[in-house]
């Protein structure tokens, strides 16, 4: 199996400096998201965790919801900040869903159907925790242009 890039495929956000340890990240269709260094911010660790659990549950929400609504749905996503040797990474990572689907025939087929849908969703089906899962490098560039 060859993987191709394209323009359909590359995916995209710029991050801007807003303040002094703050930023915000804005996508392709102008939607933001701040991250820095007080309290309430988000950090990027956190942002990590945050698209883990919600690349895993739009992929399982999707897949259960053809079955029944559920009532409530969460992920929890956690891990251990590290520092060693090779320098800071997360490890044990582990998403921890929490589904309740309602009684009757469609509910007890998501219950059923879930375990299922989990595997799927980490073994094939999200980008985000298949490309940490697998590793892939991160090249740091400068900008073409006059760098005063």
């Amino acid at each position: 199996m060859t993987s191709e890039t394209s323009p359909d495929t590359r995916r995209s956000v710029d991050l801007t400096r807003v303040g002094p340890g703050a930023f915000r990240i804005t996508n392709a269709a102008g939607g933001t998201i701040d991250l820095g260094v007080t309290d309430t911010d988000f950090t990027p660790v956190e942002l990590l965790l945050a698209a883990l659990a919600g690349c895993a549950a739009i992929n399982v929400e999707e897949l259960t919801g053809r079955r029944a609504e559920p009532t409530s749905f969460g992920v929890l996503a956690e891990g251990h900040k590290v520092r060693d040797e090779t320098g800071g990474r997360m490890q044990d990572l582990r998403l921890v869903f929490d589904a309740v689907f309602p009684e009757g025939e469609g509910g007890d087929a998501a219950r059923a159907s879930l375990p299922r849908f989990l595997q799927q969703t980490h073994d094939r089906i999200c980008t985000v925790s298949r490309t940490v899962g697998l590793g892939s490098d991160v090249a740091y560039e400068l900008a073409d242009g006059d760098q005063h």
